[in-house]
């Protein structure tokens, strides 16, 4: 392949045949029925994951929590980018996780977040990033994507309420909702055939005590927080 056409292909806008193919990889979510609805059984590590909730602390955090436990046994390192609220350390650690492999980056502004996601997709420590940030842009999207493929990394863009886009690049894209107490996980792309009705994630009963605050409650604003490697 001549050096012009190679650099034609990279370019994240062009579409290529094996962006269908089936995910190398993936990462069991610890929810049986969430399993059985993505394709290859898993979060796919190497693509990007976009979860559309229809309010926060409706137990969003608390489905990744399993596959961010799997990330961490591999020796890779779990990466928050602009999270709209502080991370609760003490709730996490409770949770398994090893603060000594999770960090959060704050970002002075929409471009400086997207910078640091797109460099924590591709960093081969990172093995899940997971975003706050209003991305709608195709382009910058399909350039995401290509990062965590490159990556291998498990990448999240989270969609806040409002934050409804028409259309995206991510391969997989998923709503959550509440009802009737427990959440609802509605498949609304994936490779592969449709899914019609919404998964109801067993074992994640909501709990009241977390009411409409987020399950990430905030830290006192005081103390560093740590940037990726």
């Amino acid at each position: 392949m001549n050096s012009a056409l190679a650099t034609l292909l990279s370019n994240p806008a062009i579409w290529r045949g094996d962006d269908c193919a089936p995910e190398p990889a993936t990462l069991p979510s610890g929810f049986a029925a969430v399993d059985a609805a993505l394709p290859g059984h898993g979060w796919p590590q190497g693509a990007l994951t976009e979860m559309l909730i229809e309010r926060e602390g409706i137990g969003e955090l608390r489905l990744t929590l399993p596959a961010l436990l799997r990330v961490q046994a591999q020796g890779r390192d779990v990466v928050w980018i602009a999270p709209p609220h502080r991370p609760y350390a003490p709730a996490l650690a409770a949770a398994g996780l090893d603060l000594a492999r999770f960090y959060v980056v704050r970002c002075h502004d929409a471009k400086d977040a997207l910078w640091a996601y797109e460099q924590a997709l591709r960093a081969p420590e990172c093995g899940a990033a997971f975003a706050w940030i209003a991305a709608h842009d195709e382009r910058v999207l399909r350039r995401l994507q290509v990062a965590a493929r490159e990556g291998k990394t498990w990448g999240v863009l989270w969609r806040r309420p409002g934050q409804r886009a028409s259309a995206s690049a991510a391969p997989l894209r998923l709503a959550l909702a509440p009802r009737l107490g427990k959440l609802t996980v509605r498949v609304l792309k994936r490779r592969g055939a449709e899914l019609p009705q919404p998964v109801v994630v067993g074992g994640l009963e909501l709990i009241s005590k977390w009411g409409e605050q987020p399950e990430y409650l905030s830290w006192p604003n005081e103390g560093p927080q740590r940037a990726p490697r």
